[in-house]
């Protein structure tokens, strides 16, 4: 059978099992969207580029799959490159399909060319300029599973505009071969023994999870180690929602703007049980003074992590799916009564957390809103698998703090890159990947401003997310910063409550439009909100100009110096 290259590639995709395509078209990749009108693939016609990309991480954040966007060539390309750089960081499946200019005006600077795969050689796992239609097939085919196979990323397929309209005889590659890439899935047996013993040993043990255990679906297996050993978990930004936040073994998030007590038992551990998580630096604070009595076990499915900051005493390579229960397995030979020899841990613990919880205060006359009051009326009123989406900065913090996470892939942000702009396009991905689910994208007025023109597209697809705005009328985190460390010298972050109208904003989108300027309106604007499922909805919470996010730890100094509140510039 012969097909157009254009044709071979949207077959390719339906080889793939692709549901859906977030995309925008232009000249290059025209010749794809011709049979992509005879395709069972649902296309969602975004705004802007970048948009595309993020609302194909929301996608791949909440189904496990792949996230597909396919835009053109030149702008396009690069527009989409801020995603590419947010899903390599935080291990997102991606597959982005970009146009190129024809094979013979490569090199010459044609019109709207731009090498794509040498900007994008950095932030993807890997790859392809093709050059015949014929390799389509193939490489649709290598794309998929280097995005999905080890530790999961975002690749690129660069295709000529040339080659889409070239014949080739259709074919489809039943496995894939690629020698130099063979990502290791299970631990090494001693090594796995070593890690058992060294739990068995342990009176301080913390189980430090990051987002790969999301990524391995491996959040059943963590959760039968935990309560088998009686062994306490942290959860990192990426990692909310891995381990139930209402589980009693669950200390919450650690680092930066983590509570104290998750912080706080790194910091007095005597053993780091490392599962997907890479001691980024929001973690550590202050590498040379974190968690200084701790030995380390870290399990990856990524040999480069391994060492990269904190040298392990026993280092696994595998997939956490595979490793954990085997680690469980070999604790259990080792018939050690744990849970009573963890007691005093415990207790310690529970003492930490009853003398330092997460607080704020709300004025009961309603003003100034605070954010958190907001985000827990939110969650209150929501149900319980709901999945939340937020922007980048202050917001983000409040929510993956306030928010209590119970079930996996409900907590969609951008973590390592810490985009602004990421909530709206990914909360549209997401509710596109969960249509069955309520998705509440929190976002701030500096985040919002940046990718709101996705609502347009929520709004002419059909797709109902609901976006809480907590607008200070600032740059928020940044005056935090200026605030405390810059002696309030506010350089640049203004942006005041009413520039734009946000409610006649989103009503020019086709969405409803909400004001809620004091605390006793939030749970009439979130009731209405609830109860709008056929559109987006936006509400414009006026929040606190001048509340800072707390616990924080200062830039450059140890998790010890954590700063429990406003009036504690130093740990009690």
């Amino acid at each position: 059978m012969q097909l157009t290259g254009a044709q071979a590639l949207i077959k390719s995709l339906e080889m793939e099992q692709v549901e859906v395509i977030f995309g925008l078209p232009g000249g290059a990749i025209l010749p794809v969207y011709d049979p992509l009108l005879d395709s069972t693939i649902r296309h969602i016609l975004v705004r802007h580029e970048q948009g595309a990309g993020h609302a194909a991480e929301g996608y791949a954040h909440v189904t496990g799959r792949p996230g597909v966007a396919m835009v053109t060539s030149g702008p396009a390309a690069t527009n989409i490159v801020t995603a590419l750089a947010d899903a390599y960081m935080d291990s997102i499946p991606l597959v982005v399909i970009t146009g190129q200019v024809g094979t013979s005006l490569i090199g010459t600077d044609a019109f709207q060319e731009a090498d794509t795969t040498g900007i994008t050689m950095s932030v993807t796992k890997h790859n392809w300029l093709i050059t015949d239609a014929s390799q389509i097939p193939t490489v649709v085919r290598e794309a998929f599973h280097v995005a999905t196979t080890g530790r999961p990323g975002p690749v690129l397929i660069d295709l000529p505009k040339d080659v889409s309209n070239q014949a080739m005889e259709w074919y489809w590659p039943e496995s894939v071969d690629l020698p130099g890439y063979k990502p290791t899935l299970k631990g090494h047996p001693k090594m796995i023994q070593e890690a058992a013993k060294l739990i068995s040993k342990s009176l301080r043990p913390v189980l430090y999870v990051g987002g790969g255990v999301l990524r391995a679906g491996a959040t059943k297996e963590l959760l039968a180690l935990a309560e088998h050993c009686g062994i306490p978990v942290v959860t990192t930004l990426m990692a909310r929602g891995a381990f139930p936040d209402d589980n009693p073994l669950c200390l919450g998030m650690p680092g930066m703007h983590g509570n104290y007590t998750a912080v706080t038992s790194m910091q007095k551990s005597d053993l780091l049980i490392t599962l997907g998580a890479r001691f980024d630096d929001r973690v550590t604070g202050n590498v040379a003074g974190f968690a200084p009595y701790a030995k380390v076990i870290h399990v990856d499915i990524d040999p480069a992590e391994l060492g990269k900051i904190r040298n392990p005493d026993v280092p696994i390579v595998g997939d956490l799916k595979l490793v954990i229960p085997e680690l469980t397995r070999e604790i259990k030979k080792l018939k050690v009564d744990l849970k009573s020899q963890l007691e005093p841990w415990i207790a310690e613990l529970d003492t930490w957390r009853e003398k330092y919880p997460l607080s704020y205060n709300q004025d009961p006359g309603g003003r100034p809103l605070k954010p958190q009051y907001v985000i827990e009326r939110l969650r209150q009123m929501a149900p319980p698998d709901t999945i939340v989406v937020s922007g980048v900065g202050q917001h983000q913090m409040w929510a993956s703090q306030f928010w209590k996470f119970n079930h996996p892939n409900t907590w969609v942000n951008s973590g390592g890159l810490g985009t602004m702009g990421f909530a709206v396009p990914a909360a549209l991905g997401a509710k596109v990947g969960r249509p069955d689910k309520v998705v509440w994208a929190i976002d701030g007025d500096g985040c919002f401003q940046m990718t709101a023109q996705e609502l347009v597209t929520a709004t002419a697809e059909r797709i109902p997310i609901k976006v809480a705005i907590l607008n200070n009328a600032y740059l928020g985190m940044v005056r935090q910063w200026q605030e405390m460390f810059y002696d309030q010298r506010y350089s640049e972050v203004y942006l005041s409550p009413d520039l734009p109208d946000y409610v006649k904003w989103a009503e020019a989108m086709g969405c409803v439009g909400i004001r809620v300027d004091s605390a006793d309106e939030v749970e009439v604007a979130i009731e209405k909100a609830n109860s709008i499922n056929d559109r987006p909805v936006v509400i414009d919470f006026r929040t606190d100009t001048w509340e800072k996010v707390f616990p924080m730890v200062p830039a450059g100094k140890t998790n010890d110096e954590i700063v429990i509140g406003p009036q504690e510039m130093e740990r009690k």
